[in-house]
């Protein structure tokens, strides 16, 4: 028995692709060195050897990551994702309290150029003169004066872009980091959580094969 691919979280699969729910600290892709081996998409290829990554997930965020089975998927999949077929929405905590100014919570949003910071990575930042055009669009979740609601804000996140740290980066930028974020809150915004407060919990796309449809959820762990 493999524990680690037993702990998989199917959310989905068919000939074509596999969604899985990742949890939180679990790398999506290997990263540098032998300790950075274990990771979702190794795991995955061990149940399913034509497995492959399409987009990723940060080591610290939770929730959906969508792979493709063989590399005529991942070609389709990934064309998908760059038109701007494949829709995505996270949770996240955002330190502090933030008003939406439409009073029927429409959505809001962040237009930020970002870039690598190349002298503190892995950290992106806001640069207006070399950053590239990064667009995230917010709402108050419908539970936001739920759990959590003593130290932050609960959110809907969509990604229209997909820069690296886009929406941890963005949150800060207009003064509310995500509550428990490692790189970009500050000492007691980390503090507040066990975690990184972000999940992906809402992902759509056409499938590659039949054009239907698919809408996929994964309730938030925190």
């Amino acid at each position: 028995m493999n524990t680690a691919v037993d702990a998989l979280n199917l959310v989905y699969e068919d000939d074509a692709l596999i969604v899985l729910d990742k949890p939180a600290g679990l790398l999506a892709v290997p990263g540098r060195g032998p300790d950075k081996q274990d990771c979702l998409s190794a795991r995955a290829q061990v149940r399913w050897p034509d497995a492959l990554i399409v987009h990723r997930l940060d080591m610290a965020t939770s929730g959906l990551v969508l792979m493709a089975r063989g590399l005529a998927m991942q070609r389709a999949l990934s064309m998908a994702f760059e038109k701007r077929r494949v829709h995505k929405r996270y949770t996240a905590v955002g330190a502090g309290r933030l008003a939406n100014p439409d009073e029927g919570n429409g959505w809001q949003t962040i237009d930020l150029p970002l870039m690598i910071d190349w002298m503190n990575r892995p950290r992106s930042i806001v640069h207006h003169e070399m950053g590239k055009p990064s667009l995230t669009r917010w709402r108050l979740a419908a539970d936001d004066q739920g759990a959590h609601g003593d130290i932050g804000t609960r959110l809907e996140l969509e990604p229209v872009t997909g820069r690296t740290h886009q929406l941890r980066v963005h949150l800060q930028a207009i003064g509310h980091p995500i509550v428990g974020d490692p790189l970009y809150a500050s000492e007691a915004q980390r503090a507040m959580a066990e975690r990184l407060l972000l999940h992906a919990g809402w992902l759509t796309l056409p499938h590659p094969v039949s054009g239907d449809t698919l809408e996929l959820h994964s309730p938030c762990p925190f």
